[in-house]
């Protein structure tokens, strides 16, 4: 059966991609990936054995968006500590002051990764009046940042000392593996919000539970962790400053349907000897 095997559908990092796997599959030409991010798999490993990869960046990027304004509004009005409450026989005990938020129009927003996702996210927090600041590898072009009202930060730090909530939306590389430690959160303001709708493993998450406990920073709101999903004794899980959903990016009927389509548009691309609409080459 190996043999006949010439494209491989990846769907939640599953099958994983070996060299032992590979050598099993002479005829393999292409692997689709499901989603944008390609950390589970050895690219340069991959393309070693002639095989293309591909992903599905246009399929994700409005449903990712989404999930990281949701985050990013629940975790400012404490929806689910409040919902907790409400549902409390104790409810007539707490006062307003006990879920008091944070004023989402008009704070600062600080975007790190201004691809194609963050770039969609930014348009949304523009539609909430937010100051939109954001750091990334390159500047986007003068025409983009208007039509958001975003400022570029050329450092992290600019950035991190200046946001009311900080969005991580990075792939996860060498680069950016623990990009956001201890330092940097003692950079940003008491009264901030992580968010991180990337990788669990970009931020420190030992550093991110200290911060969280000593009111380093207000909250955070994840949707990634390292592992996934957290061991259930973990302290992180029994804080009320933190939301963690499970990796819900573009888990909505609609996007699951067009990351198929998007994969099979790479797929049988390849198998016809043409370009493929995404694919991703070995850095």
């Amino acid at each position: 059966i190996g043999k006949k095997v010439q494209a491989i559908y990846l769907w939640w990092h599953k099958p994983v991609i070996d060299r032992e796997l590979l050598q099993s599959l002479p005829n393999l030409k292409v692997i689709a990936n499901s989603g944008v991010g390609m950390d589970h798999l050895d690219l340069k490993l991959v393309a070693s054995f002639g095989v293309k990869m591909a992903n599905a960046p246009r399929a994700v990027c409005s449903t990712t968006a989404d999930t990281g304004m949701a985050l990013l509004l629940a975790s400012a009005r404490r929806l689910v500590e409040v919902h907790n409450i409400s549902i409390s026989p104790s409810m007539e005990k707490y006062c307003e002051a006990d879920i008091l938020g944070v004023k989402v129009t008009g704070a600062t927003l600080g975007i790190i990764g201004m691809g194609s996702i963050g770039y969609k996210i930014a348009l949304r927090a523009k539609a909430f009046e937010m100051n939109i600041l954001y750091h990334n590898r390159t500047r986007r072009k003068v025409p983009e940042e208007q039509a958001v009202g975003a400022t570029y930060c050329k450092k992290i730090d600019s950035l991190l000392q200046q946001a009311d909530f900080v969005m991580l939306v990075v792939s996860l590389t060498p680069q950016t593996h623990k990009l956001i430690g201890k330092r940097e959160l003692e950079l940003m303001k008491p009264t901030a919000t992580l968010i991180n709708i990337s990788r669990g493993a970009v931020v420190d998450q030992e550093a991110l539970l200290a911060a969280l406990q000593t009111g380093v920073i207000r909250a955070a709101a994840l949707d990634v962790t390292s592992p996934e999903p957290l061991p259930r004794d973990h302290p992180l899980l029994k804080l009320k400053n933190v939301i963690i959903t499970p990796h819900l990016g573009i888990k909505t009927d609609k996007a699951t349907y067009r990351i198929t389509e998007e994969a099979v548009e790479n797929i049988l691309a390849a198998l016809n000897g043409l370009p493929l609409p995404s694919e991703v080459l070995p850095s």
